[in-house]
Formats: C-alpha cells, structure tokens, sequence
C-alpha cells in the first residue's frame, strides 16, 4: 500500500506538474477585437524577424521604418529619439560584427502616446527592444515583445477610452548595453511623466511566461496584477521569490534603467527554449505561438488594469505572493509569514503529541529525522553538480560566451538529468540503505565532492555541502529512525530553514513557509486519523498532498532550473527535500527496498547517461569546451 500511494503520488504530481507549465492555446485571427490574439501579433514578428536588424544594419533601418508605420497606424503619432551608444556599446558592436559607423554611434528609439482622458495624470509605459544581436533574427528577442505591444495597444483601444496616457517605448540597443532605455530616461521630456513600466522580453524560443521582476517597494502593484492577471489566457506565472532571486543576478533589462529611478511596474519574459536565445534559428517559424499568447495576455490584462485605475498604485511594503498552478495567485504580507510559522509549529507540535502517545516518539528520533534531512540536501548538492559536469564545463555568459550558449543547447538534458538525480538520491533516502553502508556512502560523498572542485572550480558552497554530507553519512552509523520521527525531523528542518528565510527575505520565505504549513496540516491530520500511522486510510492525507504539493513543486522547479540550473542543478535538491515533506511517511517496506533500490540505480545511470548525451546531441567547437 504504501510503495502503490508512493509511486502513484509521484506520477500523478509529474503529470500534474507538466499540465501546469503548458502555454495557452494562441487566438486565432478572428478572435474579439478586445482580446490579445497571438496570430494577430505574428502579422508584425513575421515582418520585424525576417531577418537579424542589430544596430547600424540596413535591416535595422527597414525594421525602424516598419514601426513606425504601423505606429501611425494604431494612433500613436510615433517619434523618433536619438542618442549616442555608449563606448561599452560600441565594442561590442564591433566584437560581434556589427558597424558602429553605419548607424554614426547612435541609438534610435521609437516613441509614441495614446491620449487619455485625464492628460494631468502619471502615464503608463508600454516597452520592448526592437534591436537583436548580430546573426539572430529575434523573433523571440525581442520581436515577441514587440509584436505582443502593438497588439496590445489595439486592444486596448478597442475596449475603449482609457484614463491616462498610455506611452509605447520601442528601444533601441538594448542588446549592446541598454542604451535606447539609458537615452530616454535620461532626457526625454515625458520621463518624468511614467509612473508605471510593463516591459517584454524574452530569453529562449517559448514556454510559460513570468512576471519576474517588480519596481521596489510593489505590494499595491502586485495587488492589482494578481486580480488583473487571472482574465489573461493561461492565468499567470509569477512569485515573489523569482523576484528576489532576479535581484540578485547581474543581469538586467530595459525596466532596469527606470526600476532604478524609482518608477513601478512589471517586467515579463518567456525563458522555455533555451536554444533558440540569441540563435540563427529564432525565426517566426520556430517561435512558440502559446509562448507569445500567454506573454501579450498577461501584458495587455496589465497594462488595461493600470491605465483604467482610479489612481495608480502608490509605492507599499512587499508582499508574498505566488500562482498555484497559474489559475489562482496567493498573496499575503511579510509580517505573515511568522503566524504562518507559529501555526506550522502548532501542528507540528499537536502531530509529535498524538505519535509520542500512540508510538513513544522521542526528541533523539525527531532530531535524527532532521539530520536525515540535511543529509538529503547536502548529498543532492553534491551529486546533482558532479552529473552535471558530465554535460560540459561550468560557465557564466560574462567569463565564456560561446561556451553559454553551447550550455544553454544542452540545458534541457542538464535538467532531465538533475531530476532523475535527485530522484534517484529521494528512493535512496526513502528506503534508509544507505545506513547499511555508512563507510561507502561517505567514501562516495567524498570523492564527488572532490572531484567536482576539481573540474567544476572550487566553491564554498560545494565543499561545505561535501563535508557535512560525508560526516552525516558515518554519524549516527547504528541509530535507527521510525516513520514519525523521519516525518516530523523534515518537517522541523524545513520550518528552522524558513525562520531563517523569513527573518532574511520574507519574500523569498514562502519556498520554504508555505510546503511546511502544508505538510504540518497533513502530519496533524495523520495524527487524527491514525496516530500510529499504521492504518493506510492515515497515509491518505500525505498522498493527496503529494500529488498537489509535489507538482506544485515541481512546477516552480522547472522554473528556478531553467534560471540557475546551468551552474546550480543542485537547487532541485531543495526541490526535492521539500517534496518529501509530503512522500517521507509512504517510504516503502522492507519487502520493497531491494526493487525500489533497483528503480534508484537505474535512475542515477539514466541521469548520467543523458548528461553525457547532452555533449554529443549538442556538440561544441573543439576550442570552446578546451578555453571553458
């Protein structure tokens, strides 16, 4: 019963998982004139991404002429707005092969407005980069976003007048610096008059989109995006731990430049695809048409939502926010994250009560539970980086580039291996053999980790995660667990983790808050039920949370993989600690640990084997795998 609810949980929650990260079906071009139609912004992406337009190109010039037609069209009395590239700019147009002299060092935006009927008050911006890199179409980058603008606009004409002004910003040189962004915000005379920016970009050739990055201080705009965002096709993608985590990268796009002048609003991007980004390939007819649905959809819901306001939001504390499978968007406030944490103590507390009275549970097996835990997460880091290294050197886009975009080719057998990894590494954990080799498990830990400094680069991270992984593997060699006591130890790992988080980045706590609420619930549950958790009607509660918790999961997974998974596949490993919050109590039996352990082995070989196969499927230059 319990291998049956293990193995069931698992399956349905991938299934899950996978229906969730689907796009919306792209409308067709007779789709209401008041909605976002994907075939009808293919119309402009087909003549935007006939061919690469970066700076300077004749393409470029044909491209600009080609908005700007289409501007009149909607209303938006375009004008053009020029400005000097940066030395930085100029470079690496050189480097790329592109001609700083043909476009006479300059960047030239496109700007134009949609009346509305109080002029006096702040603006919106519409925003999207109509440059690509030399030798890539762009149909994605940016091409997308701006197709996804000029639907938008005429749509939200078509629903009617609007109460203030809608600015349409089409940058120019965003791909060399920046700089169309740099040059409006630094002088145009409606600067000052944006008070909120929705900005479209794209990395990659389609998937579901994000909003993945906010202005600062954004509660009352996400108050207004998540009850905006469910009319768009598709729901949303959005959380605000992504928005942590991107500000914390040293990347940047066109909301940059006016996020740090203070002005709010959203940035939106696509990232699915990975190897059509900056490619030759990133063509129309390669472009993700649900990708581009769901991106102008969330945009336009945006957009109409900010310019219809009353007022536009004011600048609040940031709140905590997720999607729940992108058809309902959850949000509370910081401070809550702490009630939040006192009600999983509360439950947790009330399950150890019931099972200390029907099972004799102790502290020594409640705390075994959690260095159990922590073994799972240091180990998973390990092992997770030392498959990865199978698939290609490690790499940052600053310190390699060809080697970035090889890597990015090869990123989804990268994932596929990660996560049978950290499947593999769970059914391990489940079953508990590896206390019947300590010495083994903890020579193994060892050596990885040994050899992942070697070939990865040394990391503080990766060394720290060897040496606990190693020492938990030899202590306590002879102590036994009991399924409570493994239960409630992850439970109380997770909740020690989120006080951290939360009392950190509240914002980033819900990762950990949220999963450990949940699991406390299910434990108490459990409790009530069957506090000896020896009936199978006990076990359900724990499954059903699987199913829902896990692909949840497995969802954002997919998500925080496809950003940082390159360089930190070991971040599926909290992935899946997180998820055995849920699937620790199904561990199987005895009598299933000899086949389970099979499954496990079979998984690690797949995942090593896809790694490899990343090299071949994907191959590079001889001299970019030997200069990374």
């Amino acid at each position: 019963m319990r291998l049956a609810l293990l193995l069931g949980s698992l399956t349905l929650a991938f299934l899950l998982a996978v229906w969730t990260t689907q796009v919306p079906r792209p409308r067709p071009l007779d789709a209401p004139v008041a909605a976002f139609s994907a075939a009808r912004a293919m119309t402009d992406i087909e003549q935007i991404a006939r061919a690469p337009h970066p700076v300077g190109s004749a393409e470029h010039a044909r491209v600009r002429a080609y908005l700007s037609d289409r501007m009149t069209q909607l209303g938006l009395s375009p004008e053009e707005q020029s400005g000097p590239l940066s030395p930085g700019s100029i470079r690496r147009l050189k480097e790329e092969g592109g001609d700083p002299q043909a476009a006479n060092n300059q960047a030239i935006n496109l700007i134009g407005v949609l009346p509305g009927k109080d002029r006096s008050q702040p603006a919106v911006m519409l925003m999207a980069h109509y440059d690509t890199v030399v030798g890539s179409p762009g149909a994605a980058d940016d091409s997308t976003g701006v197709g996804a603008v000029l639907e938008a606009v005429r749509a939200i004409k078509a629903r009617g007048p609007i109460e203030r002004d809608l600015v349409v910003l089409l940058t120019d040189a965003e791909e060399l610096g920046l700089d169309g962004a740099r040059i409006f915000f630094g002088g145009h005379p409606l600067r000052d008059r944006i008070g909120s920016v929705v900005n479209l970009e794209a990395r990659g050739g389609g998937g579901r989109a994000a909003m993945f990055e906010t202005g600062r201080e954004a509660g009352p705009t996400v108050d207004l995006f998540r009850r905006a965002a469910m009319r768009a096709d598709g729901g949303t993608t959005a959380t605000s731990l992504a928005v942590f985590m991107y500000e914390q990268m040293p990347n940047g796009t066109d909301f940059t430049v006016p996020k740090d002048r203070g002005v709010g609003g959203l940035n939106f991007a696509f990232i699915g695809r990975p190897a059509q980004y900056h490619a030759a390939d990133s063509t129309p007819e390669n472009l993700d048409q649900g990708a581009l649905q769901h991106l102008g959809s969330q945009a336009l819901e945006a957009a109409d939502a900010l310019l219809r306001a009353p007022a536009l939001p004011a600048k609040g504390p940031n709140t905590v926010y997720a999607d729940v499978f992108g058809r309902l968007m959850l949000s509370h406030s910081a401070a809550m994250g702490w009630g939040l944490l006192g009600l999983t103590a509360l439950l947790g507390g009330f399950a150890a009560w019931r099972a200390r009275r029907a099972t004799g549970l102790t502290a020594a097996q409640v705390g075994r539970g959690l260095l159990d835990g922590l073994w799972f997460l240091s180990a998973g880091l390990v092992l997770a980086q030392a498959v990865r290294l199978l698939a290609g050197p490690m790499s940052s886009r600053a310190a390699s580039s060809e080697t970035y975009y090889v890597l990015l080719h090869r990123l989804p057998w990268m994932e596929a291996g990660a996560v049978l990894t950290i499947l593999a590494l769970a059914l391990l954990f489940l079953t508990g053999a590896r206390r019947s080799r300590p010495r083994v498990i903890a020579g193994t830990v060892a050596v990885l980790t040994l050899l992942t400094l070697l070939i990865g680069g040394f990391s503080p991270v990766m060394l720290g995660a060897g040496v606990i992984a190693a020492a938990l593997s030899l202590w306590p060699v002879k102590a036994t667990t009991t399924t409570w006591g493994a239960w409630l130890g992850l439970i109380a790992l997770v909740f020690l983790l989120g006080c951290v988080v939360q009392g950190a980045a509240p914002e980033a706590a819900l990762l950990f808050v949220w999963p450990a609420l949940l699991a406390a619930v299910v434990a108490a549950l459990a409790a009530l039920i069957s506090p000896g958790l020896t009936r199978p009607v006990g076990l359900i509660p724990a499954a059903v949370a699987g199913v829902l918790g896990g692909a949840w999961l497995m969802g954002l997974g997919h998500f925080v993989f496809l950003g940082v998974g390159m360089d930190l596949p070991g971040a599926l490993a909290l992935i899946g600690l997180l998820a055995l919050l849920f699937l620790r109590p199904l561990s199987p039996p005895v009598s299933a640990v000899r086949p389970v352990l099979i499954g496990a082995a079979a998984c690690l070989i797949l995942a090593c084997g896809l790694s490899l196969a990343a090299r071949f499927a994907e191959p590079a230059p001889a001299a970019t795998e030997t200069q990374s």
